[in-house]
């Protein structure tokens, strides 16, 4: 599971109104390199929940990024290489995400969160 995809992810138990973000418990992190695309990263931002992204990203210790981003940030290629490495290289392949409400543990296995909820959550 990639920050990019953590950022999107809440707790969606019946309920549970402070189910954002998720805390990242973290077994096994792998670095997985991609390609850099600036356009990108430039169009994502806004969709972002920043502070979010950079306390997840200081938990999994991917740090360097600052506490704001301003127009100027993101046309500067060091920030971009930053912002790049921790959205989309770092995987967390094992481990769980949990509610942060309701302290409720999400698997994540080999990569892949597994959000689904029971019954009696819903």
């Amino acid at each position: 599971m990639r920050l990019i995809t953590h950022n999107m992810l809440a707790c969606n138990i019946k309920g549970v109104k402070s189910g954002f973000p998720l805390k990242i418990e973290a077994e096994t992190v792998e670095v997985k390199e991609a390609e850099l695309n600036p356009e990108f990263l430039q169009r994502m931002y806004p969709k972002l929940e920043w502070k979010a992204f950079v306390d997840a990203a200081v938990s999994l210790n991917v740090t360097g990024l600052p506490d704001e981003v301003t127009p100027a940030l993101l046309e500067d290629e060091e920030f971009l290489k930053k912002f790049h490495h921790a959205l989309l290289e770092i995987h967390v392949e094992e481990g769980a995400l949990i509610c942060p409400e309701t302290g409720r543990r999400f698997p994540v296995q080999k990569g892949i969160p597994n959000m689904l909820l029971n019954e009696d959550e819903c």
